[in-house]
């Protein structure tokens, strides 16, 4: 008997062996690669890297540079994020509403952006928004002004979060359509016979039924919000003096490692920055958890 269990043991372990695989492949080792790499630094006038310990990390702690970056990205997803829920949940709202003709139409075109590459939907919303040609610079000759400059430094946030919102508003649209279609239509016929509205139905019944996909779009939103790269990398070669090196901290990771050669530095950046962001979504899942058990 104990012979069959062990056989079934080492049997199920035989299943799962392929994913842990991969997994350590892609996952493991480079974080434990990158860690390796916080813990020296290039010695330039003696050569060679030396064993540092927490030297990196004190070092990023008090970088204010780095701190200009989080600060940036962290405004960045409490304007869009919201905002980019927002019209996904409307958006999913009215699809699934049997008030909306040509819903498979809709549903379609507003997720396509999604299929659009990052690269391709930044370089497109750049020409638009240059004010020396495209479409920005067409109306400001069209109205005889200059004050449509999107990519001017008190906008250029604002129009990188455009860009994002524009690019994900399908994606979690899709989320919340698939969400609230496993919903009971008994809730719905009960609702009716209770004489509830539409907006009745929507704040009883669908939102809440939303829930938990609304945490799932929310912490994938985080996340992406930190990983912020493409769109502030790429536009950086339309507005170079208005978007620095350092403008996120994926781009400052980015530039330290590729540009500054400071391989351990960039390394300790990114993993600072990780640790950070596993925070912030943990606790709002966490919050996120506690309300769904009110």
């Amino acid at each position: 008997m104990t012979s069959t269990r062990r056989r079934r043991h080492w049997r199920g372990w035989l299943f799962v062996a392929p994913f842990l695989l991969v997994f350590a492949l892609v996952f493991l080792a480079p974080i434990g690669y990158a860690f390796g790499l916080s813990l020296f630094r290039d010695q330039a006038f003696f050569g060679g890297t030396t064993f540092v310990g927490a030297d990196n990390y004190a070092l990023v702690l008090g970088d204010p540079k780095f701190w200009e970056s989080f600060l940036r990205v962290l405004l960045f997803l409490a304007i869009q994020v919201p905002v980019m829920l927002l019209l996904a949940l409307i958006a999913a709202l009215a699809i699934d509403s049997a008030r909306l003709h040509a819903a498979g139409f809709f549903r379609i075109v507003i997720f396509l952006p999604y299929a659009v590459p990052a690269v391709v939907a930044t370089l497109m919303w750049g020409f638009m928004y240059g004010d020396h040609f495209g479409l920005a610079a067409d109306l400001n000759r069209l109205f005889g002004t200059d004050a449509i400059k999107p990519l001017s430094g008190g906008w250029t946030l604002a129009s990188i979060g455009n860009i994002v919102t524009w690019e994900f508003v399908g994606y979690n649209m899709l989320i919340f359509y698939s969400a609230l279609k496993v919903v009971p239509t008994d809730l719905y016929e009960a609702a009716a016979i209770d004489g509830a509205g539409a907006m009745r139905t929507i704040f009883s019944i669908k939102i809440p039924a939303l829930r938990g996909a609304l945490m799932i779009a929310t912490i994938f939103s985080i996340i992406g919000s930190f990983q912020l790269f493409n769109e502030p990398n790429i536009l950086r070669t339309l507005i170079p003096n208005v978007i620095s090196t350092y403008y996120t901290p994926n781009m400052y990771a980015y530039n330290l490692s590729f540009a500054g050669q400071q391989y351990n530095y960039s390394a300790t950046v990114a993993i600072v920055m990780g640790v950070l962001t596993a925070i912030i979504a943990y606790v709002v899942q966490l919050r996120g958890a506690r309300k769904g058990m009110r």
